[in-house]
Protein backbone atom coordinates (compact mmCIF):
# COMPACT_ATOMS: atom_id res chain seq x y z
CA UNK A 1 0.00 0.00 0.00
CA UNK A 2 1.04 3.60 -1.10
CA UNK A 3 0.40 6.80 0.74
CA UNK A 4 0.80 10.27 -0.61
CA UNK A 5 2.02 13.52 1.49
CA UNK A 6 0.99 16.52 0.90
CA UNK A 7 4.32 18.74 0.67
CA UNK A 8 2.72 22.24 -0.37
CA UNK A 9 -0.43 23.65 -1.21
CA UNK A 10 -0.05 26.08 -3.72
CA UNK A 11 -3.28 26.80 -4.40
CA UNK A 12 -5.88 26.36 -1.70
CA UNK A 13 -9.56 24.69 -3.47
CA UNK A 14 -12.94 26.62 -2.26
CA UNK A 15 -13.95 23.88 -0.50
CA UNK A 16 -10.70 24.03 1.56
CA UNK A 17 -11.45 25.61 4.98
CA UNK A 18 -9.19 26.34 8.17
CA UNK A 19 -8.84 23.50 10.22
CA UNK A 20 -10.29 23.61 14.01
CA UNK A 21 -8.31 20.85 15.41
CA UNK A 22 -4.33 20.65 17.09
CA UNK A 23 -3.95 16.93 16.61
CA UNK A 24 -5.92 16.46 12.68
CA UNK A 25 -2.92 15.58 11.19
CA UNK A 26 -1.43 12.68 12.97
CA UNK A 27 -4.79 11.62 14.49
CA UNK A 28 -6.35 10.57 11.44
CA UNK A 29 -10.06 10.32 12.71
CA UNK A 30 -11.97 12.81 11.10
CA UNK A 31 -9.72 13.22 7.94
CA UNK A 32 -12.02 15.58 5.89
CA UNK A 33 -11.76 18.06 8.60
CA UNK A 34 -10.31 20.38 6.01
CA UNK A 35 -13.27 20.57 4.13
CA UNK A 36 -16.82 22.63 3.90
CA UNK A 37 -19.41 20.14 5.20
CA UNK A 38 -21.39 20.65 2.12
CA UNK A 39 -18.57 19.68 0.28
CA UNK A 40 -17.98 16.43 2.25
CA UNK A 41 -21.64 15.56 1.45
CA UNK A 42 -20.86 15.71 -2.53
CA UNK A 43 -17.85 13.87 -1.91
CA UNK A 44 -19.02 10.84 -0.13
CA UNK A 45 -21.85 10.79 -2.47
CA UNK A 46 -19.66 10.90 -5.40
CA UNK A 47 -17.57 8.00 -3.85
CA UNK A 48 -20.60 5.34 -3.79
CA UNK A 49 -21.88 6.68 -7.42
CA UNK A 50 -18.23 5.92 -8.85
CA UNK A 51 -18.78 2.41 -7.31
CA UNK A 52 -21.52 1.76 -8.92
CA UNK A 53 -20.51 3.34 -12.39
CA UNK A 54 -17.82 1.16 -12.35
CA UNK A 55 -19.34 -2.45 -11.09
CA UNK A 56 -23.57 -2.13 -11.43
CA UNK A 57 -25.03 -3.29 -14.53
CA UNK A 58 -28.31 -1.35 -13.34
CA UNK A 59 -27.51 2.56 -14.09
CA UNK A 60 -28.89 3.98 -11.06
CA UNK A 61 -28.46 7.51 -9.36
CA UNK A 62 -26.91 7.94 -6.03
CA UNK A 63 -29.60 10.09 -3.97
CA UNK A 64 -27.66 13.50 -2.59
CA UNK A 65 -25.79 12.38 0.97
CA UNK A 66 -28.17 13.38 4.00
CA UNK A 67 -26.19 15.52 6.20
CA UNK A 68 -26.41 16.02 10.00
CA UNK A 69 -27.78 20.00 10.81
CA UNK A 70 -25.55 20.51 13.97
CA UNK A 71 -22.38 17.84 12.57
CA UNK A 72 -19.88 17.96 16.00
CA UNK A 73 -19.56 15.81 19.03
CA UNK A 74 -22.28 13.11 17.74
CA UNK A 75 -19.85 10.14 18.63
CA UNK A 76 -21.74 8.51 21.66
CA UNK A 77 -19.17 5.43 22.25
CA UNK A 78 -15.15 6.63 22.90
CA UNK A 79 -12.16 4.06 23.01
CA UNK A 80 -9.05 5.37 24.27
CA UNK A 81 -6.31 3.73 24.74
CA UNK A 82 -3.74 4.03 27.88
CA UNK A 83 -0.01 4.14 27.79
CA UNK A 84 2.86 5.85 28.30
CA UNK A 85 4.69 8.90 25.81
CA UNK A 86 8.37 8.75 25.44
CA UNK A 87 8.66 10.58 28.68
CA UNK A 88 7.71 7.65 30.39
CA UNK A 89 4.43 9.74 31.35
CA UNK A 90 0.51 7.75 31.27
CA UNK A 91 -1.62 9.19 28.44
CA UNK A 92 -4.44 8.64 26.42
CA UNK A 93 -5.91 9.80 23.35
CA UNK A 94 -5.87 8.04 20.07
CA UNK A 95 -3.33 6.29 17.68
CA UNK A 96 -1.43 7.91 15.61
CA UNK A 97 -2.76 7.13 12.05
CA UNK A 98 -1.19 3.77 10.79
CA UNK A 99 0.63 3.11 14.37
CA UNK A 100 0.42 2.57 17.96
CA UNK A 101 1.79 5.85 19.00
CA UNK A 102 -0.95 7.33 21.18
CA UNK A 103 -1.64 10.77 20.55
CA UNK A 104 -2.69 12.61 23.34
CA UNK A 105 -6.05 14.62 22.38
CA UNK A 106 -6.76 17.96 24.62
CA UNK A 107 -10.15 18.46 22.94
CA UNK A 108 -12.29 16.86 20.20
CA UNK A 109 -15.20 17.81 17.93
CA UNK A 110 -16.75 14.31 17.22
CA UNK A 111 -16.54 12.57 20.39
CA UNK A 112 -18.61 13.84 23.15
CA UNK A 113 -17.37 16.14 25.78
CA UNK A 114 -18.20 13.89 28.40
CA UNK A 115 -16.04 11.41 27.69
CA UNK A 116 -13.17 13.60 26.91
CA UNK A 117 -13.63 15.04 30.71
CA UNK A 118 -14.10 11.32 32.08
CA UNK A 119 -11.03 9.84 30.38
CA UNK A 120 -8.75 12.66 31.51
CA UNK A 121 -10.11 12.34 35.51
CA UNK A 122 -8.86 9.06 35.28
CA UNK A 123 -5.80 9.30 33.94
CA UNK A 124 -4.74 11.93 36.33
CA UNK A 125 -6.54 9.72 39.18
CA UNK A 126 -3.93 6.97 37.95
CA UNK A 127 -1.26 9.26 38.17
CA UNK A 128 -1.60 9.93 41.35
CA UNK A 129 -2.01 6.40 42.88
CA UNK A 130 0.27 5.01 40.79
CA UNK A 131 -1.87 2.75 38.73
CA UNK A 132 0.37 1.64 35.61
CA UNK A 133 -0.87 1.88 32.24
CA UNK A 134 -0.49 -1.26 29.84
CA UNK A 135 2.65 -1.70 27.55
CA UNK A 136 2.00 -3.72 25.06
CA UNK A 137 5.67 -4.50 24.23
CA UNK A 138 6.08 -6.19 27.78
CA UNK A 139 2.66 -6.55 28.36
CA UNK A 140 2.15 -5.58 31.85
CA UNK A 141 0.38 -3.07 33.22
CA UNK A 142 -3.00 -2.24 34.65
CA UNK A 143 -5.21 -0.43 32.44
CA UNK A 144 -5.70 -0.99 28.54
CA UNK A 145 -7.89 1.10 26.94
CA UNK A 146 -11.01 3.24 28.34
CA UNK A 147 -14.36 2.65 26.72
CA UNK A 148 -17.30 5.26 27.95
CA UNK A 149 -21.27 5.10 25.91
CA UNK A 150 -23.46 7.60 26.51
CA UNK A 151 -27.00 7.83 26.05
CA UNK A 152 -27.63 10.60 23.70
CA UNK A 153 -31.18 10.94 25.00
CA UNK A 154 -31.16 10.20 28.48
CA UNK A 155 -27.66 11.06 29.13
CA UNK A 156 -26.63 7.98 30.90
CA UNK A 157 -22.98 6.50 30.89
CA UNK A 158 -21.60 3.35 31.25
CA UNK A 159 -17.87 3.45 31.82
CA UNK A 160 -15.72 0.66 31.09
CA UNK A 161 -12.84 -0.28 32.43
CA UNK A 162 -10.71 -2.94 30.16
CA UNK A 163 -7.61 -3.87 32.01
CA UNK A 164 -4.65 -6.46 31.56
CA UNK A 165 -5.07 -7.54 35.71
CA UNK A 166 -7.73 -8.77 37.21
CA UNK A 167 -7.48 -6.48 40.46
CA UNK A 168 -7.22 -2.76 39.83
CA UNK A 169 -5.06 -1.15 42.60
CA UNK A 170 -7.04 1.75 44.42
CA UNK A 171 -10.44 0.64 42.09
CA UNK A 172 -12.94 1.25 45.04
CA UNK A 173 -11.14 4.70 45.52
CA UNK A 174 -11.75 5.37 41.81
CA UNK A 175 -15.09 4.18 41.29
CA UNK A 176 -16.21 6.44 43.89
CA UNK A 177 -14.26 9.18 42.72
CA UNK A 178 -15.96 8.82 39.35
CA UNK A 179 -19.62 9.01 40.70
CA UNK A 180 -18.86 12.01 42.86
CA UNK A 181 -17.32 14.13 40.06
CA UNK A 182 -19.92 12.70 37.22
CA UNK A 183 -23.47 12.10 38.16
CA UNK A 184 -24.30 10.77 35.17
CA UNK A 185 -22.53 7.59 35.29
CA UNK A 186 -24.81 5.35 35.72
CA UNK A 187 -23.19 1.95 35.98
CA UNK A 188 -18.87 1.04 36.00
CA UNK A 189 -17.70 -2.10 34.18
CA UNK A 190 -14.67 -3.96 34.31
CA UNK A 191 -13.59 -5.82 31.47
CA UNK A 192 -10.36 -8.01 31.65
CA UNK A 193 -8.61 -8.71 28.15
CA UNK A 194 -5.28 -10.00 28.80
CA UNK A 195 -4.67 -11.48 25.26
CA UNK A 196 -1.99 -9.99 23.26
CA UNK A 197 -4.67 -8.74 20.69
CA UNK A 198 -5.86 -5.53 18.68
CA UNK A 199 -9.43 -6.21 19.64
CA UNK A 200 -9.99 -3.84 22.29
CA UNK A 201 -12.73 -5.40 24.64
CA UNK A 202 -12.34 -9.36 26.72
CA UNK A 203 -14.97 -11.42 26.81
CA UNK A 204 -15.10 -11.47 30.73
CA UNK A 205 -17.50 -8.52 32.13
CA UNK A 206 -17.04 -7.62 35.63
CA UNK A 207 -19.76 -4.93 37.16
CA UNK A 208 -18.80 -2.56 39.73
CA UNK A 209 -21.02 -0.18 39.75
CA UNK A 210 -24.75 -0.25 38.36
CA UNK A 211 -27.16 -2.25 36.09
CA UNK A 212 -23.57 -3.24 34.06
CA UNK A 213 -25.93 -1.21 30.87
CA UNK A 214 -27.49 1.94 30.02
CA UNK A 215 -30.57 3.05 28.30
CA UNK A 216 -30.69 5.29 25.24
CA UNK A 217 -33.71 6.10 22.68
CA UNK A 218 -34.45 5.64 19.40
CA UNK A 219 -38.02 6.95 18.07
CA UNK A 220 -40.20 5.95 20.22
CA UNK A 221 -38.44 2.74 21.83
CA UNK A 222 -35.80 2.86 24.52
CA UNK A 223 -32.84 0.61 24.42
CA UNK A 224 -30.34 -1.40 26.73
CA UNK A 225 -26.66 -1.19 25.71
CA UNK A 226 -23.92 -3.16 27.71
CA UNK A 227 -20.32 -3.00 26.83
CA UNK A 228 -19.87 -5.90 24.27
CA UNK A 229 -23.40 -5.43 22.58
CA UNK A 230 -23.07 -3.20 19.20
CA UNK A 231 -24.98 0.28 19.26
CA UNK A 232 -25.06 2.64 16.57
CA UNK A 233 -22.59 5.66 17.41
CA UNK A 234 -24.81 8.69 16.04
CA UNK A 235 -28.24 8.20 16.75
CA UNK A 236 -29.45 11.59 15.51
CA UNK A 237 -28.84 9.87 11.91
CA UNK A 238 -29.72 6.37 12.62
CA UNK A 239 -33.23 7.21 13.40
CA UNK A 240 -33.57 9.15 9.85
CA UNK A 241 -31.55 5.46 8.56
CA UNK A 242 -33.99 3.72 9.67
CA UNK A 243 -37.00 6.03 9.26
CA UNK A 244 -36.01 6.21 5.86
CA UNK A 245 -35.22 2.12 5.53
CA UNK A 246 -39.20 1.57 7.06
CA UNK A 247 -40.57 3.96 5.13
CA UNK A 248 -39.03 2.80 1.73
CA UNK A 249 -39.76 -0.97 2.96
CA UNK A 250 -43.59 -0.29 1.74
CA UNK A 251 -44.70 -2.60 5.16
CA UNK A 252 -47.88 -4.34 5.78
CA UNK A 253 -49.85 -5.94 8.47
CA UNK A 254 -49.72 -9.04 6.33
CA UNK A 255 -45.25 -8.68 5.83
CA UNK A 256 -43.37 -11.16 8.03
CA UNK A 257 -39.72 -9.51 8.00
CA UNK A 258 -36.18 -11.02 8.72
CA UNK A 259 -34.04 -8.54 10.30
CA UNK A 260 -30.07 -9.74 9.57
CA UNK A 261 -27.03 -8.59 11.85
CA UNK A 262 -30.00 -7.73 14.31
CA UNK A 263 -27.52 -6.20 16.92
CA UNK A 264 -29.79 -5.39 20.04
CA UNK A 265 -33.04 -5.18 17.69
CA UNK A 266 -33.19 -1.67 16.71
CA UNK A 267 -34.37 -1.33 13.16
CA UNK A 268 -36.40 -4.72 13.84
CA UNK A 269 -38.08 -2.80 16.96
CA UNK A 270 -39.21 0.13 13.89
CA UNK A 271 -40.18 -2.65 11.88
CA UNK A 272 -42.54 -4.56 14.30
CA UNK A 273 -44.92 -1.63 14.22
CA UNK A 274 -45.61 -1.64 11.23
CA UNK A 275 -45.63 -6.21 9.82
CA UNK A 276 -47.00 -9.16 11.23
CA UNK A 277 -43.65 -10.93 12.65
CA UNK A 278 -40.06 -10.30 12.82
CA UNK A 279 -37.53 -12.55 13.20
CA UNK A 280 -33.97 -11.48 14.04
CA UNK A 281 -30.38 -13.34 13.79
CA UNK A 282 -27.19 -11.63 15.38
CA UNK A 283 -23.96 -13.51 16.52
CA UNK A 284 -23.12 -11.52 19.32
CA UNK A 285 -24.82 -13.47 22.34
CA UNK A 286 -24.84 -10.34 24.49
CA UNK A 287 -26.73 -8.59 21.75
CA UNK A 288 -29.07 -11.15 21.65
CA UNK A 289 -29.61 -11.40 25.81
CA UNK A 290 -29.89 -6.94 25.11
CA UNK A 291 -32.55 -8.09 22.07
CA UNK A 292 -34.98 -9.75 24.18
CA UNK A 293 -35.19 -7.38 26.83
CA UNK A 294 -35.64 -4.65 24.88
CA UNK A 295 -38.37 -6.13 22.93
CA UNK A 296 -39.94 -6.47 26.65
CA UNK A 297 -39.22 -3.49 28.02
CA UNK A 298 -40.54 -1.90 24.97
CA UNK A 299 -44.12 -4.33 25.17
CA UNK A 300 -43.12 -5.82 21.56
CA UNK A 301 -44.80 -9.10 21.08
CA UNK A 302 -44.27 -10.03 17.74
CA UNK A 303 -40.56 -10.09 17.53
CA UNK A 304 -38.01 -13.41 17.95
CA UNK A 305 -34.57 -13.26 17.91
CA UNK A 306 -31.63 -16.03 17.45
CA UNK A 307 -28.12 -16.36 18.33
CA UNK A 308 -25.85 -17.88 15.81
CA UNK A 309 -23.78 -16.78 12.41
CA UNK A 310 -26.16 -15.19 9.80
CA UNK A 311 -24.02 -17.61 7.47
CA UNK A 312 -24.44 -20.81 9.62
CA UNK A 313 -28.11 -20.48 11.18
CA UNK A 314 -30.45 -18.70 8.49
CA UNK A 315 -31.36 -21.69 6.89
CA UNK A 316 -31.91 -23.28 9.91
CA UNK A 317 -34.26 -20.95 11.57
CA UNK A 318 -35.90 -20.99 8.30
CA UNK A 319 -36.74 -24.70 8.21
CA UNK A 320 -37.52 -24.66 12.24
CA UNK A 321 -40.14 -22.01 12.40
CA UNK A 322 -41.34 -22.68 8.73
CA UNK A 323 -41.22 -19.11 7.87
CA UNK A 324 -40.99 -17.42 4.05
CA UNK A 325 -39.90 -13.61 4.94
CA UNK A 326 -41.16 -11.59 1.77
CA UNK A 327 -38.90 -8.69 3.20
CA UNK A 328 -35.27 -8.69 4.62
CA UNK A 329 -33.35 -6.44 6.67
CA UNK A 330 -29.81 -6.74 6.26
CA UNK A 331 -27.17 -4.57 8.03
CA UNK A 332 -23.57 -6.15 7.68
CA UNK A 333 -20.53 -5.38 9.30
CA UNK A 334 -18.29 -3.61 6.58
CA UNK A 335 -17.03 -6.98 5.52
CA UNK A 336 -20.59 -7.05 3.44
CA UNK A 337 -22.42 -10.20 2.93
CA UNK A 338 -20.87 -13.83 2.74
CA UNK A 339 -21.48 -15.84 -0.63
CA UNK A 340 -23.97 -18.38 1.21
CA UNK A 341 -25.86 -15.47 3.08
CA UNK A 342 -26.59 -13.97 -0.48
CA UNK A 343 -27.42 -17.26 -2.51
CA UNK A 344 -30.25 -17.69 1.01
CA UNK A 345 -31.59 -14.52 0.22
CA UNK A 346 -32.03 -15.67 -3.68
CA UNK A 347 -33.31 -19.11 -2.37
CA UNK A 348 -36.07 -17.68 -0.40
CA UNK A 349 -37.02 -14.97 -2.99
CA UNK A 350 -38.01 -11.96 -0.70
CA UNK A 351 -39.78 -9.15 -2.28
CA UNK A 352 -38.07 -6.48 -1.01
CA UNK A 353 -34.43 -6.14 0.20
CA UNK A 354 -33.43 -3.22 2.41
CA UNK A 355 -29.67 -3.36 2.36
CA UNK A 356 -28.22 -1.29 4.94
CA UNK A 357 -24.74 -0.78 4.91
CA UNK A 358 -21.46 0.83 6.36
CA UNK A 359 -18.84 0.36 3.80
CA UNK A 360 -19.95 1.27 -0.21
CA UNK A 361 -17.01 -1.50 -1.68
CA UNK A 362 -19.02 -3.98 -0.23
CA UNK A 363 -22.07 -2.80 -0.90
CA UNK A 364 -21.81 -2.32 -4.30
CA UNK A 365 -20.15 -6.02 -4.82
CA UNK A 366 -23.05 -7.57 -3.22
CA UNK A 367 -25.55 -5.38 -5.23
CA UNK A 368 -23.07 -7.13 -8.25
CA UNK A 369 -24.39 -10.54 -7.50
CA UNK A 370 -28.36 -9.58 -6.19
CA UNK A 371 -29.22 -7.60 -9.37
CA UNK A 372 -29.54 -10.45 -11.49
CA UNK A 373 -32.83 -11.40 -9.17
CA UNK A 374 -33.30 -7.89 -8.07
CA UNK A 375 -33.92 -4.33 -9.55
CA UNK A 376 -32.44 -1.50 -7.75
CA UNK A 377 -34.72 0.85 -6.83
CA UNK A 378 -32.52 3.13 -4.97
CA UNK A 379 -29.17 3.63 -3.00
CA UNK A 380 -29.44 6.53 -0.83
CA UNK A 381 -26.47 8.11 1.22
CA UNK A 382 -26.62 8.95 4.37
CA UNK A 383 -23.25 11.08 6.78
CA UNK A 384 -23.31 8.62 10.21
CA UNK A 385 -19.77 9.92 10.73
CA UNK A 386 -19.35 13.48 10.03
CA UNK A 387 -16.23 14.81 8.57
CA UNK A 388 -14.60 11.45 8.29
CA UNK A 389 -14.66 9.37 4.99
CA UNK A 390 -17.13 7.19 5.84
CA UNK A 391 -20.51 6.86 4.17
CA UNK A 392 -23.47 5.12 5.10
CA UNK A 393 -26.15 3.49 2.56
CA UNK A 394 -29.83 2.48 2.27
CA UNK A 395 -30.48 0.58 -0.80
CA UNK A 396 -34.14 -0.64 -1.81
CA UNK A 397 -34.22 -3.85 -4.05
CA UNK A 398 -37.61 -5.26 -5.03
CA UNK A 399 -37.68 -8.68 -6.70
CA UNK A 400 -37.92 -8.77 -10.66
CA UNK A 401 -40.18 -11.18 -10.42
CA UNK A 402 -42.96 -9.38 -8.85
CA UNK A 403 -41.97 -6.20 -11.31
CA UNK A 404 -42.95 -8.38 -14.01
Amino acid sequence: MHFGKVLEIMKPSNARQNLDCNTYKRCGGCNLRHMNYEETLKLKRHIVQNLVNKSLEQKITVRKTIGMEKPFFYRNKAQYPVGYNKNGEIVTGVYAERTHEIVPIESCAIQMPISQEISKFIIQFMKENKISAYNEKARVGAIRHIVIKVGTYTNEVICILVTNEKEIPHEHELIEALKEHFPNITTIVKNINQKNTNVIMGLENQILYGTGYIKDKLGNFTFNISPLSFYQINPIQTEKLYNLAIQKANLTKEDIVLDLYCGIGTIGSFASLHVKQVYGVEIVEQAIIDAKENAKQNNIKNIEFYCGDVEEILETVLEKKKIMPNVVFVDPPRKGLDENTIQNIIKIKPQRLIYISCNPATLVRDLRKLEETYEIKEIQALDMFPYTSHVECCSVLYLKDLIQ
